[in-house]
Order: C-alpha cells, then sequence, then structure tokens
C-alpha cells in the first residue's frame, strides 16, 4: 500500500479518519480555550501550561491501570463512549464560576481516560490496514492530526476573542460529541483483539514484558522524552506571546503537517534510518534561539522548522512494532501514546516551573538544550546496525515470532 488513494479505499479507514480529525479538533479549540481561562484566572505561566498539557501526567495512571482493555474492549464501543465522556467533561469545564481545582479535577479524570484512546485507535488502524500499510495509514492520521490542528488554534483563537473561553469550550463539546457519533455509526462492531478481561495486574504484566526488552526499551524512551520536552517549549507560548499564541501553535501544526506528508508518502524506506537522527535533532535545536529573545516573524519560522522534526516518530512508531507480538499492538502502541502525552505533560509542568522564576523565553531555550542532550545520549542505541537485514532480530526471546 503506497497512495493515498489506497488508503482512503480501504474500508473503516475513512470514518477512523473522521472520528480522529473531529477529536483533534475538539481538543485543540478546547484546550486553548482551558488555558486562555486559566492564565486570565492565575496569571500564572505554570498553571496555563498545565491546563492545556496537564492532563496528560494523567495517563502515567491510566497506563498502569487501564491500558490492559486497550486490547480487550471492542473498538467501537471503547472510541465512541470515550468520545461520549470528552463531551461531558468539556461542557462541565464551560460552567460559569468553575473553581480552578474543580476544571483541573476534570482535566485529571480526562486524562485517565484518555490512556486508552491511543492503544484503541492505533490498534484498529493496525487491523483495518496490513501491516505494510501501518507508516502509511499512521503518517495520514497525523497529517490530519497537523490540519486540525492548525485549523483549531486558528478558529479557537478566533472563538476565544469574539465569543469567550467558555463559549468555546462548549464547541470543543459538540465536536466530541460529533466524534462519537461517527465512530458509533461508521465503524463495524468487531470482537476485542485478545482474550480475557482488563484488568490491573494484566496491565502490569504486559508493561513489563515490553519494558523488558531492551530494544523496544531504547525505544519508547526516544518516543516519550524528546517530544515531551518540546511539547514544554509550545506550552509557553501562551505566557511568551498571549496576543499570538494561536498563531504560534498554528505554525508548530503546519510544520508538523509538513514533516508527516513528506516522510510517510515521499521518503523510501532505505532512507528513512540515516535521517531519524536528523529529525530527532531538528524537533529541539530551533527552539534554542529563544535564548536571544527574537521578534515574531522569527519565532513563527522557528517554531514550523522544529515542528518537522515531529516526523521521527513515525520512524520510531514503525520500529516498535516490528520489535512488538500483533496481539500486544494495541497494548505497545497506547503505552507509547500514554508514556509519550506523560511525558508531555512532565515537559510542561517542567518548563512553566522553570518560566515561573526566569521567563517564557529563557525556559523554552532551557528545555530545548535538554531535549538535545535527551537526543544525543540515546542516538547510540537507535543506531541501526549495517548486518541485521531488519529489526525482528532485536525482539526480545520470550516472544512469538512476528506476523508477516
Amino acid at each position: 500500500m503506497r497512495t493515498y488513494q489506497e488508503l482512503f479505499r480501504t474500508p473503516e479507514f475513512k470514518p477512523l479518519f473522521l472520528t480522529a480529525s473531529l477529536q483533534v479538533a475538539a481538543q485543540t479549540v478546547s484546550g486553548l480555550a482551558l488555558g486562555t481561562l486559566i492564565y486570565a484566572a492565575t496569571g500564572s505561566p505554570l498553571l496555563s501550561a498545565l491546563a492545556m498539557f496537564g492532563p496528560a501526567l494523567a495517563q502515567v495512571v491510566g497506563a498502569a491501570t487501564l491500558l490492559s482493555a486497550a486490547d480487550r474492549l471492542p473498538p467501537r464501543a471503547a472510541m465512541t463512549g470515550m468520545a461520549l465522556l470528552f463531551a461531558l467533561g468539556t461542557a462541565v469545564q464551560a460552567v460559569p464560576g468553575l473553581p480552578v481545582w474543580a476544571a483541573f479535577a476534570v482535566l485529571l479524570g480526562l486524562g485517565m481516560i484518555a490512556s486508552l484512546g491511543g492503544g484503541v485507535r492505533y490498534g484498529l488502524l493496525g487491523e483495518i490496514l496490513p501491516r505494510e500499510g501501518y507508516l502509511l495509514g499512521r503518517s495520514v492520521l497525523n497529517m490530519c492530526a497537523g490540519a486540525m490542528q492548525v485549523c483549531g488554534f486558528a478558529v479557537g483563537g478566533v472563538l476565544v476573542t469574539t465569543l469567550s473561553p467558555r463559549g468555546t469550550l462548549l464547541a470543543g463539546a459538540v465536536l466530541y460529541a460529533a466524534a462519537s457519533a461517527v465512530a458509533r455509526l461508521g465503524l463495524s462492531s468487531r470482537p476485542p483483539r485478545a482474550a480475557g478481561r482488563p484488568s490491573v495486574s494484566q496491565t502490569w504484566r504486559t508493561n513489563a514484558r515490553l519494558w523488558s526488552a531492551r530494544p523496544r526499551r531504547r525505544v519508547y524512551l526516544a518516543l516519550w522524552v524528546p517530544n515531551g520536552l518540546i511539547v514544554g517549549c509550545e506550552s509557553l507560548f501562551i505566557p511568551y506571546a498571549p496576543r499570538h499564541s494561536g498563531l504560534l501553535f498554528a505554525f508548530a501544526a503546519l510544520g508538523m503537517l509538513a514533516g508527516d506528508t513528506l516522510t510517510g508518502r515521499f521518503l523510501p524506506r532505505r532512507r528513512r534510518e540515516r535521517l531519524g537522527a536528523a529529525l530527532r535533532l531538528l524537533l529541539a535545536v530551533p527552539y534554542l534561539v529563544f535564548a536571544l529573545h527574537p521578534a515574531l516573524p522569527l519565532v513563527v519560522t522557528v517554531v514550523a522548522l522544529a515542528s518537522i522534526g515531529y516526523s521521527a516518530t513515525l520512524l520510531l512508531q514503525e520500529r516498535l512494532l516490528s520489535l512488538t507480538p500483533e496481539e500486544l499492538s494495541g497494548h505497545a502502541l497506547g503505552l507509547h501514546t500514554s508514556g509519550m502525552l506523560t511525558m508531555q505533560g512532565v515537559g510542561a509542568a517542567l518548563a512553566g516551573a522553570v518560566a515561573q522564576f526566569t521567563s517564557p523565553a529563557t525556559a523554552i531555550a532551557v528545555t530545548a538544550a535538554a531535549s538535545v542532550a535527551v537526543t544525543l545520549a540515546l542516538a547510540p542505541g537507535l543506531r541501526p546496525d549495517p548486518g541485521q537485514p531488519g529489526h525482528d532480530d532485536l525482539r526480545d526471546p520470550r516472544d512469538p515470532p512476528a506476523a508477516k
């Protein structure tokens, strides 16, 4: 599977694509609205950053307790129910007079529920598409996320200004409800990918099994830490440029869209390994310019350029799948998503804390430098061995053979 036409002719990909698009749009619009609302109420860069990205911190709890459900629940029912819960939670955040602590309590609850989202969605993608089509399909979903973020931040910025942050939160709730309807009506009923009931003990056992293999462990760390630190940089866009934060978020999403398009559709397989390390560094290095407190035109350029580096995640996900038994693919991808979002929350908290004692520009530069350091430290363990025909020989010996 090499073309977009083949991809969209695949049964069920269109409704999955539309469901994901609506959810990203809802998350973008409501996140910008809530971050603006919290910053206006508190004046705190830390709380503003946590309002937008803090729910990801709750993903670590969900990943430790709920993640076994990603392969043990019917995908359609799981996606429909989660979108409905997000619609309800977002509507609650729009209630006038809601205390800040209550808004954060709702955020944490939604973050725990969201820990299942990546595993369910991308596990279903692996069922809908043949394995060789996964990278193209995932790149299209990432492109969709980038496009929806561009539109969501642009439209969200207008809505926050003209409507109000609370009205914008209600618009996000409507988008979540629409995503739930599309999932229920557009996806077919499928059985769970794995037998048995989800449980905390099963979640712990599978997490331990996935983490036990050194090659997978290196890939997980590369997926989680540098990415999370750069999202920490992005979490400071509102305090850095309150009047232009929507523009910065939109250009970050535009750069991500460009990177995913080039990597997923046009980058030949033989070049992916060579460019992976460069893309991981590109994600962080441009943000070092913030140490000079640049003007807005340069900031917009830097943000868009750096976000192209997010496409390195696609290559790491492809490597993760090659190292993982097929029956654990949903759990493995869910662990990747939950860990990544958790580290994004950690990155937002760290960057916000540094900004609290210095300035947003200084905190962005310091956080980007930390991301560069982690990427360089992990690089030797991710370097491909020219003598190896592929990655399957790097799997944990306890794992069953990979599906071909």
